[in-house]
């Protein structure tokens, strides 16, 4: 006889918990929901030049608990779809797991989010984007709302507080309700809430001054989305297709899931194949140029690293435990690691990560379908990226 599933076990739920369910959601998302190509235009492929296989053979990183694993038990243990490693332009490593496809696209869940963070810091350079402005100058529709209130840069650096709906803020449950906004299919017996990204916004009020704390919450980027598409007349999509993704020799089309109203999801609905993210990567380690060609203004590639006067120096990553040290910073959308090579990332749940250290030389690209449950520790991607690195800089 079977029961019914419990609230606590709903298909939102189970996609945090259940790997095969997590990696049918990151690899089929246009099947399962409305989608809107990033088209990857009428210029061929771009050069992705192998150095001979092997570098990574014998190498051993640190796992969950501290202990010493192979590159293969380490994969094992974070669940991982693929890796690919580019070390001082050269693909080194490339390899695909759980059936997972070279050509199919993945979503990049939260690493979407820097990557709208490029495409503002370039608008702004150019002097389309106004980061002091306050951004219901650009969508009347947000005033009165907390993000509305907030300036651009509040966005681009998550320094708004705000409480959805008159509901006391809890980051957990606010990311699911997002998710039942976006997907109707996800949504609770008896929704009655928002049922567009803008519907969801307009419910958001704030409870502090913009810019004073670091709160990684994906209304600033919804939000942000919106100020681009205002400024631009243009889709997320076109926009990432026209400044980007046509221009830096993509194999494959890339794409975003998009909501009732037909606005993308720009916080973590973006899918891509690999080795496109990986050439992104590159781009931006090269000073935004690929094969002689500027594709990003150099100065906004170069900042991205740094951290304006006004914001928090130090903040923790989202899943990391009140009581551990705040050891990374946050600018333009990317995670800034404070190590020795001038690292940073792009971050997205199930281990999704855009991995770029100037230092090092290295650009790493990592898939995943983690199970996300404070039962089950998370494993140390960064630490692993980085000993990659030292390995191949020998």
């Amino acid at each position: 006889m079977t029961g019914t599933d419990s609230l606590a076990d709903l298909v939102w739920a189970r996609g945090f918990t259940d790997p095969a369910w997590a990696r049918r959601h990151t690899t089929a998302g246009r099947e399962i929901m409305p989608s809107r190509r990033v088209w990857r235009g009428r210029r061929g492929p771009g050069d992705l030049p192998a150095s001979p296989p092997g570098p990574l053979d014998g190498l051993s990183v640190t796992g969950s608990h501290g202990r010493t694993l192979s590159l293969p038990e380490l994969l094992a243990e974070a669940e991982t779809d693929a890796l690919l490693v580019l070390h001082r332009g050269r693909l080194v490593h490339e390899q695909y797991l759980h059936g997972y496809e070279a050509h199919v696209p993945h979503f990049n869940a939260s690493a979407a989010k820097s990557y709208l963070g490029l495409l503002a810091a370039t608008l702004a350079h150019e002097g389309h984007l106004d980061r002091t402005a306050r951004v219901a100058g650009y969508v009347p529709e947000l005033s009165g709302t907390a993000f509305g209130d907030a300036r651009v840069d509040d966005l681009l650096h998550m320094g708004t507080r705000m409480s959805y709906a008159g509901r006391p803020y809890d980051k957990a449950l606010e990311a699911q309700r997002y998710f039942a906004v976006l997907a109707p299919r996800l949504r609770p017996y008896g929704y009655s809430g928002p049922g567009t990204i803008r519907e969801h916004l307009a419910t958001a009020r704030a409870t502090g001054e913009p810019g004073e704390e670091f709160r990684y919450e994906n209304g600033n980027v919804e939000a942000l989305a919106e100020v681009l598409r205002r400024i631009t007349g243009v889709s997320t999509s076109a926009l990432m297709s026209e400044m980007i993704w046509s221009r830096i020799g993509t194999e494959e089309d890339a794409y975003y899931l998009v909501d009732a109203d037909g606005a993308e999801a720009a916080c973590g609905g973006f899918a891509a194949t690999a080795r496109d993210v990986a050439r992104l990567g590159e781009l931006v380690r090269c000073g935004g140029a690929v094969g002689g060609r500027q594709i990003l203004p150099e100065a906004v590639t170069a900042l991205v690293a740094g951290v304006p006067e006004g914001y928090p120096r130090r903040v923790r990553f989202p899943a990391a435990p009140p009581e551990s040290p705040a050891t990374l910073s946050y600018h333009d959308l990317w995670w800034i690691l404070n190590d020795p090579y001038g690292s940073f990332m792009a971050s997205g749940i199930h281990g999704q990560r855009l991995f770029v250290s100037p230092g090092l030389e290295l650009v790493v690209v990592h898939y995943a379908s983690q199970v996300v449950s404070p039962a089950v520790p998370q494993v140390p991607l960064v630490q692993a990226f980085l000993s990659i690195g030292t390995h191949l800089n020998r």
